[in-house]
């Protein structure tokens, strides 16, 4: 009998801590699997003290039992990938790259970085990493794929072919057609370090869940509530984060899947510019990304920093098909002396219990609490401090989701199995 898929999905913008999630299951999993993205994702991992920063290669990496798929609905930057894989001893064998993911170049970062600039005060506030220009060509049918590398020689010279065939936006964006000599060397020295990693990862999947009765956890790459579909558009990621989106990011259909974790900061951050209802701008909201080390994993630029907000949370979690809930870093709410919870919004002159699509005319409604302090390192739930038990209760009653596992530090231990 086949075996079911389980999944973690960020149910805020991003940023939520799902690295150390994935990182603490993957030790239970033969496989785990990246669907969406590119390197402008990060995952920080912290164990015994040592601090991993990941950005293409799945988390699973750290566990040395467990094959790693990169899949076709990542945007694959071959650079990136090759530096990052230089952290680790030999992964062949251990780390597989979908041949029908697609390529994510370098005038993809050029192009990427030119449009936000030509926005000027209207820009999204991407990371400049090529990945919505990559995503773009994509849709556009105007996309390479990894499997391509294989023969560089034939993809330099589509890669000409597609300057050549854009040359007037390329002029537009001061950006110039690649040496040819130069392109092949480069893609010469990409197939060399990546070609043994490349196959056809979709059959791997589908060979471990209907024939190995492998277990499997599939992880995405930023959260919800930037989907192309169903996040804050446009200030949104180019993919589809949400669990559905790891069906077409990997080949695998809905009845694959099996249990849907959906990860939560006890706070909300958010990268970039766009709306976000509970976001604070004084003085604890930079008390939230001081004591959070909220920088950006990619980008080292600062986080947004503001409450939690449960009617998100809600939304996020019948979006996902959520079973339960992973609350990350209560410990960073230690030591205030009141802590918010977003539990509705006003919305023209109203108080509702959803998100609408202009979340620009929302204010956030709070139930406040008394705060906390030694949160930190707890890992039982008993012993946390009565007023942090019911601020996890609330979030529980309000999102309509168990918490099923909360981090109280960084640290791979510090966890409460709930």
């Amino acid at each position: 009998m086949a075996t079911k898929a389980d999944l973690i999905v960020g149910i805020q913008w991003g940023d939520e801590g799902k690295g150390k999630i994935v990182d603490a299951l993957a030790s239970k999993y033969d496989m785990v699997c990246r669907s969406q993205g590119g390197h402008n994702a990060g995952h920080t991992i912290w164990v015994e003290g040592v601090k991993y920063a990941l950005h293409l290669i799945p988390s699973g990496v750290l566990n040395p039992k467990a094959i790693n798929v990169v899949g076709n609905g990542v945007v694959l930057s071959p650079e990136s990938i090759i530096k990052e894989m230089e952290q680790f001893d030999n992964l062949e064998g251990r780390l597989f790259i979908s041949d029908k993911a697609h390529l994510n170049l370098s005038y993809h970062s050029l192009i990427d970085q030119a449009r936000e600039r030509l926005k000027g005060d209207k820009a999204i506030g991407t990371t400049g990493k090529g990945i919505g220009p990559s995503y773009a060509d994509k849709i556009n049918r105007g996309g390479v794929r990894v499997g391509e590398l294989l023969d560089p020689e034939r993809l330099t010279n589509s890669i000409i072919e597609y300057f050549e065939q854009n040359r007037a936006i390329f002029d537009v964006f001061e950006i110039a057609t690649p040496n040819k000599a130069e392109l092949l060397a480069e893609l010469e020295g990409f197939k060399s370090k990546l070609a043994p990693f490349i196959t056809d990862t979709t059959q791997m999947v589908w060979k471990a869940l209907d024939e190995e009765n492998k277990k499997v956890l599939l992880e995405g790459a930023q959260g919800t509530l930037l989907d192309i579909d169903h996040g804050t558009y446009p200030y949104v990621t180019s993919s589809s984060t949400v669990s559905a989106g790891a069906c077409t990011g990997l080949g695998i259909n809905p009845k694959d899947i099996g249990k849907v974790i959906g990860i939560v900061k006890a706070y909300c951050t958010r990268v970039g510019n766009g709306p976000f209802p509970s976001e604070d701008f004084g003085e604890d909201g930079k008390r939230l990304g001081e004591q959070g080390h909220e920088f950006g994993t990619t980008t080292g630029r600062a986080r947004r920093c503001g409450w939690f907000d449960a009617v998100a949370t809600r939304h996020a979690c019948r979006l996902n098909g959520v079973d339960e809930l992973s609350l990350m870093k209560l410990d960073v709410l230690d030591g205030f002396d009141e802590v918010k919870l977003c539990v509705a919004y006003e919305y023209n002159g109203e108080e509702i219990d959803y998100m609408p699509a202009d979340l620009d005319a929302v204010k956030p409604i709070y139930k406040t609490f008394k705060g906390w302090t030694n949160s930190a390192g707890v890992r039982e739930f008993d012993k946390l401090p009565k007023d942090a038990q019911d601020f996890v209760k609330t979030i529980e009653e309000i999102s309509k989701t168990k918490v099923g596992i909360i981090s109280t530090s960084p640290e791979r231990d510090d966890t409460i199995i709930l």
